[in-house]
């Protein structure tokens, strides 16, 4: 082998070699790079799975609220419906209740008149009003009723007048239930009793004594004992 041939080719082996090197070193930070790329693509495409995943989730979530609120919105309509419904059959009964009760008022033995109205004509005014709710209208008007019937149970005596205008005069009555209504002036001079089938009062001096002992006793300032009061038709009544 000639000297210089040899080295030559050496030289030319060991810089393919190194070309061969530098390209199979190439190549591979290629494959690197494209292993890197590859893995921060998975990693991202993980993430966004995730992130999806828990989107969804979030979705079917927000999808339940939904349609609870779609079913309580149906539920608070339908709850509206009947009230509305309600109201426009209760308002015509309250109203007949009512006007029953200022008919009875009107026909009742008229004790306590002044305040037995006032307190009917408060209540038709209530029934006109918007920002009171049925059940306070209800309640009131059965309140009404209950007082009422409680003074069909009670017994009481009270200073009023009688007649009107000029003619009005002071007097103390005295209430057995709905029994009996009677009455004295201050003075004592003037005894009677409202005759409920005249519709008119009635004056009587011979109750005198009994009126004013029926007064004692409802003022608590005698004992309860056995007094004939005036009727239409006199009865004894146990006081």
């Amino acid at each position: 082998m000639i000297p210089g041939v040899g080295a030559q080719a050496l030289r030319a082996v060991t810089a393919e070699q190194k070309a061969a090197d530098e390209a199979a070193r190439a190549s591979q930070n290629q494959i690197n790079q494209v292993l890197d790329r590859k893995q921060d693509l998975s990693n991202k495409y993980a993430q966004i799975m995730a992130e999806t995943d828990s989107l969804v989730k979030y979705n079917e979530h927000l999808s339940g609220q939904v349609k609870a609120q779609q079913g309580e919105m149906a539920s608070i309509e339908k709850q509206l419906l009947e009230i509305e419904t309600t109201n426009r059959e209760v308002q015509p009964l309250m109203q007949r209740m009512v006007d029953t009760l200022a008919e009875f008022v009107a026909l009742d033995v008229p004790f306590l008149l002044e305040e037995r109205t006032e307190r009917v004509n408060t209540i038709k005014e209530l029934l006109l009003r918007s920002d009171v709710s049925i059940s306070e209208k209800y309640r009131r008007i059965m309140e009404a009723y209950q007082i009422e019937l409680e003074f069909g149970r009670t017994f009481d005596s009270y200073q009023g007048k009688i007649g009107v205008g000029d003619g009005a005069k002071t007097v103390q009555f005295v209430r057995l239930g709905r029994v009996s209504l009677m009455y004295q002036t201050l003075d004592e001079q003037e005894t009677g009793y409202w005759d409920a089938k005249k519709k008119a009062w009635v004056q009587d001096n011979s109750y005198a004594e009994q009126v004013k002992e029926a007064m004692s006793v409802a003022n608590k300032d005698g004992a309860p004992d056995l007094v004939t009061v005036p009727v239409p038709a006199p009865q004894d009544v146990k006081l």
